[in-house]
């Protein structure tokens, strides 16, 4: 019965997926023809024998069919099975809303990761009003968005699924008539159409300007209108529980971060003008969206004088704007509104930005910051109250007072980051101006601790007027400045923070500390610091020493004065991505947690509230995965309501491009926070023997991984041979250099194509390498009791759970046939039977473990949904591989004439592209 009852309910999904696909295929068939029809079908039935059979006849006979395609064909190929990605993942987002709406109606328990949820365990422990006010009072949760080069969608291909996505929604909300239906159908067929007919790849790379307007996308899919709406509905549910808080409005825990026009770590087109330009175009897209709502407003509140009573401030603010007409003279909230529109609209024009929106009749001085605007929108929302219209002051107003305090004048928190190398590189020259011959380079950490302080001493600057410095330290100095223009021009919100990669000591936080001073961020005659100093630490050393830089730091009576002007909390921000790349999958997350352990007691001892910030990837090889299970899986007392974390690449459209999608993840990171701060108790910890288990396994695993990565001759070469590394530079995904430096060593290699490009071969080798030979090292040593600790240590330590349910995530996605293929393309023969078969092993070993450990008969029976959401995009995704494959070996085939090369290259970033959209979180 319970298979049935599952079938039943997967059946609107399948209906969804056989929709999209015939009409795709009818598409195909009148676009292009019979012939490339039937060889897409071909290609697909081919490539689902040889998946599920093993069969090598089938294998065969993809071969044979791909040796015999013309580039043109080959190129329909690979937009067909792209395409037909694209559209299972919409199905399957429209039925997770389904699924989510039918438990609504059903009246069931809360779903585990919902605010009600949530709320139901705090009533459960006994958390009364005191404590969960004073959780809001005092959270911070922040997503953050990143521009990275695994977002592969374009803006234009995106607006076109949002628009199917729409049709089938429409499809499941409404009874629709046959005439109705036949409409929405044919609706379908003209948004596949275009779809069709649209390029899918950008014809020149991105600039940050356009990396920007495509982080805005996000704002207008989801954030302006979402994110309000989680707070009104929250209020409500803790109304309905009778957690009634101070004001019976909560204040403002979670806003939005960007690192999109500030983070200029190995990125030389981030400079001052582009966070200037970054500024004003969130500016630009939030003004747009008030004056769009205060005008809409205006049109719906009609009350007259001769019907309510009105209080003498609104009165006041109508005077601003005389009626245009005797219609309109008794009517005081909208002359209100038009007085409050003049305000806005004479804001943008200060701010430099562009609006659509109709001028005012009567112009009006400018706001000088967003608490002018929204108190003006409290006096309205208090006289609605006062005078027996509270419910009227519940629709549109406070959802437009809420938006006015979550983005402000500035939209989003716009964070800097630098190397700590180059900020180094400009402290030295500039004590060089200062005092000639300090050569700062060649100190030790504690001469160069102890000359930083005295600098930080002084509000003398080191620099004077016109003095001249190098390209490198005049473009440092060029941002802060632009940071300490922007918080005269938005407010100090708009750029809180700056972050400091590769930090290893505490004279890289010092560093810069008095590059800010160059620029009055920081004055040390006030005690002032403007922005947070936020040190990132990224590899395994790195890690390994966080917890003790940072109370060197807290020891220094001259920052403790200044992290008095931040209210005593202070922020670090801990690298996934890198630490994987460094250490392996096993032992990058277990050095992770036990920083985060160390950095709970160092600010505990010190008095600071601590916040991290976690710099976790789409992909399970950058951090990613399920984030209610990370943000549950924290050491205790790592939350605190503080969390910021960054939503990067593809997964970004994935969250956030389906307004519901993105409702639903909004809600379970304040959900998970909530859970964290306030059910797990801050003592809380893992038994000792499960701590000795992970350091071992831990040793295990990073040796495995080392010895593959860093110390088996001719890796790096069968790295680039077998993935796509070297194509990924030309696809036009990203404005930032796939190298540090322009080389070809691992060491220089962003994590970003690390793990992209191990995606692409379907190895996903960052994701699970080392576990296998980790586990079967440990159970060689315990034996079956060494097995059974494992077992209870998934059953009851949620880290542990947390890590292999990500691992089961990623081996599901991961395809040893199709990592085969690639290898192929390695062309020493000797190299490539040197390293695959160990990959193969280790691959084969990690499955049987995690199967024994986790007790499942096969990867993802315990997560049903998400093994059916892979197996429905198998069909669409693996014979993108196969073609990739093909493509690869035409295109690095030197013989071959200009003309097929390009139609080749063509059509192996197609295949680069569709295989990411299809995976949903490779990068």
């Amino acid at each position: 019965m319970t298979n049935l009852n599952e079938y039943d309910k997967d059946t609107p999904l399948r209906d969804d997926i056989r929709l999209l696909g015939r009409i795709l295929g009818d598409t195909v068939r009148t676009q292009e023809g019979d012939a490339v029809f039937d060889l897409i079908e071909q290609v697909r039935q081919a490539s689902i024998r040889f998946h599920r059979d093993d069969d090598r006849a089938a294998l065969d006979e993809l071969e044979r069919i791909m040796t015999g395609m013309s580039p043109e064909d080959t190129l329909h190929v690979v937009r067909a099975f792209s395409f037909f990605s694209q559209l299972a993942n919409i199905a399957e987002d429209q039925h997770h809303i389904r699924r989510s709406r039918a438990h609504q109606r059903a009246g069931s328990a809360p779903r585990e990761g919902s605010m009600d949820h949530a709320l139901a365990l705090t009533d459960a422990a006994g958390i009364g009003n005191e404590k969960l006010a004073d959780f809001f009072a005092h959270a911070t949760i922040c997503p953050v968005l990143t521009a990275h080069p695994t977002e592969v969608q374009r803006k234009s291909i995106l607006t076109n699924q949002l628009r199917i996505a729409k049709l089938l929604d429409t499809r499941d909300r409404m009874q629709l008539t046959p005439e109705e239906e036949e409409e929405n159908e044919d609706n379908l067929r003209r948004n596949i159409m275009v779809l069709w007919e649209t390029r899918m790849l950008r014809p020149t790379k991105l600039t940050v300007a356009d990396e920007v307007i495509n982080g805005l996308s996000f704002y207008d899919y989801t954030f302006l209108n979402e994110m309000p709406r989680l707070y009104t509905r929250l209020e409500d549910k803790l109304a309905a529980r009778g957690k009634t808080l101070a004001d019976e409005e909560l204040p403002t825990f979670m806003t939005m971060g960007s690192w999109i026009g500030g983070d200029r770590d190995g990125n030389p087109f981030v400079t001052a003008d582009v966070l200037r330009e970054a500024l004003r175009l969130q500016a630009q897209a939030v003004l747009n969206y008030y004056l769009g709502e205060v005008d809409r407003l205006g049109a719906g509140l009609s009350l007259s004088l001769r019907l309510v009573k009105v209080d003498e401030a609104v009165v006041e603010l109508g005077k601003r704007s005389p009626p245009r007409t005797t219609q309109t003279q008794d009517e005081p909230y909208r002359l209100a509104l038009r007085g409050i529109y003049a305000r806005l609209y004479a804001t943008a024009k200060k701010l430099g930005v562009q609006t659509t929106c109709q001028p005012p009749v009567h112009p009006w001085a400018a706001y000088d910051s967003a608490a002018e605007f929204v108190a003006e929108l409290d006096v309205i929302h208090t006289s609605l109250v006062n005078n027996c219209s509270p419910s009227v002051a519940r629709g549109r107003l406070r959802h437009l007072r809420h938006a006015v305090r979550i983005f402000g004048f500035h939209l989003a928190a716009i964070d800097v980051r630098q190397n700590s190398d180059v900020h180094e590189r400009s402290v030295a020259e500039l004590l060089d101006y200062a005092n000639p011959g300090t050569n700062y380079l060649a100190l030790d950490e504690d001469a160069r601790i102890a000359l930083l302080l005295r600098e930080l001493a002084t509000p003398r600057p080191l620099g004077a007027p016109g003095a001249r410095f190098s390209e490198e330290t005049e473009g440092e100095l060029a941002i802060f400045r632009a940071v300490a223009d922007a918080h005269r021009t938005y407010g100090a919100a708009c750029v809180p923070n700056a972050i400091i990669s590769k930090t290893d000591g505490v004279s890289d936080m010092l560093e810069l500390a008095v590059l800010l001073k160059e620029v009055g961020l920081l004055r040390p005659n006030d005690a002032a610091l403007d922005v947070n100093i936020i040190p990132l630490f990224e590899t395994i050393g790195d890690l390994q020493i966080a917890a003790g830089a940072m109370d060197r730091l807290f020891s220094l009576p001259a920052y403790r004065r200044l992290l008095a002007s931040r209210k005593e909390a202070q922020e670090v921000m801990l690298g996934y991505s890198d630490s994987n790349k460094d250490g392996g999958f096993l032992t990058s997350g277990w050095e992770l947690y036990k920083a985060e352990i160390q950095l709970v007691d160092v600010f505990r001892k010190h008095g600071v509230r601590l916040r991290l910030f976690h710099g976790r990837g789409g992909s399970v090889g950058r951090g990613g995965g399920p984030s209610y299970q990370a943000i549950l899986a924290q050491p205790g007392g790592a939350v605190q309501g503080q969390i910021r974390l960054t939503e990067q690449g593809e997964v970004i459209a994935s969250k956030y491009s389906n307004p519901e999608v993105g409702h639903r993840n909004l809600e379970v990171l304040a959900a998970a926070t909530l859970e964290a701060s306030l059910l797990a108790h801050p003592d809380a910890a893992p038994r000792a023997e499960y701590l000795d288990t992970m350091d071992e396994l831990s040793e295990a695993a990073f040796k495995a991984y080392r010895a593959l990565v860093y110390e088996t001759d001719g890796f790096e070469r069968y790295f680039w041979e077998s993935t796509v590394i070297s194509e990924i530079a030309n696809l036009n995904i990203g404005s930032r250099p796939a190298s540090r430096k322009k080389s070809t060593s691992i060491e220089d290699l962003r994590a970003i194509p690390w793990v992209f490009s191990w995606a692409q071969c379907r190895l996903m080798l960052p994701g699970w390498y080392g576990f296998g030979s980790a586990i079967s090292e440990y159970i060689l040593k315990h034996g079956e009791a060494g097995l059974s600790r494992l077992m209870q240590m998934h059953k009851e330590w949620p880290f542990f759970a947390t890590l292999l349910a990500n691992m089961d995530m990623v081996l599901a996605k991961s395809d040893i046939a199709i990592a085969a293929r690639h290898a192929e393309l390695v062309k020493d023969e000797v190299l490539r039977n040197a390293i695959f078969p160990r990959l193969r092993v280790e691959w084969k070993t990690t499955i049987t473990y995690l199967l024994a450990i986790t007790g499942q008969k096969e990867l993802l029976d315990g997560n049903p949904l998400l093994q059916r959401s892979v197996r429905n995009r198998l069909p669409y995704l693996n014979p993108l591989n196969h073609v990739q494959v093909e493509l690869l070996h035409r295109y690095r085939d030197a013989s071959q004439n200009e003309d097929v090369t390009e139609l080749s290259r063509r059509a192996v970033l197609l295949t680069i592209n569709g295989v990411a959209a299809g995976l949903r979180n490779s990068g």
